[in-house]
């Protein structure tokens, strides 16, 4: 349970629960505030027709001479988490027992959740978001040796 909860400290970050939000309308910044210029994830999480998450956002990270907006974020696979991995407004348990749960994570066994965990170039980004973001805590290899730990010791979740 201790295992979780630390890695719940990058699953909880702002650059992780903006991609994962209550609903399909994405959210920035440290405050979790809704995209400027609003955004809807649309079906498939990657924007409505006509508006695609790419119109902005490339495959990777581009710095802009703009003080408000230091830089806007990228990479190859940007887009919202499926909406079955919404985590916005849910509790560390909740978040846990939604992760390991293959009909809601994507259908990922607890062996593919730790390869996700480690290959995954969203997470990736989440660790180096670009000028002007608060990355991630830690590494994505740290992130990834403590889910690994947590499932070999059991993958129990905390009581909240």
């Amino acid at each position: 349970m201790a295992l979780f909860a630390e890695a719940a400290r990058v699953i909880t970050s702002p650059r992780c629960m903006n991609c994962h939000p209550a609903t399909r309308q994405a959210t920035q910044g440290d405050d979790l505030h809704p995209h400027v210029p609003l955004m809807y994830g649309g079906r498939y999480g990657v924007g409505l027709p006509g508006l695609p998450c790419r119109a902005c956002h490339g495959p990777s990270n581009v710095t802009t001479l703009e003080e408000s907006i230091a830089s806007v974020p990228g990479n190859p696979a940007w887009g919202l988490a499926p909406a079955s991995m919404a985590w916005q407004g849910k509790s560390v348990r909740e978040i846990c027992l939604q992760i390991q749960d293959p009909a809601r994570n994507g259908g990922r066994t607890l062996a593919k959740l730790s390869e996700h965990m480690v290959k995954d170039s969203a997470i990736a980004w989440a660790f180096r978001p670009g000028d002007g973001r608060t990355p991630a805590p830690g590494t994505q290899a740290q992130f990834a040796a403590l889910i690994d730990a947590w499932i070999a010791t059991g993958a129990q979740c905390p009581q909240r």
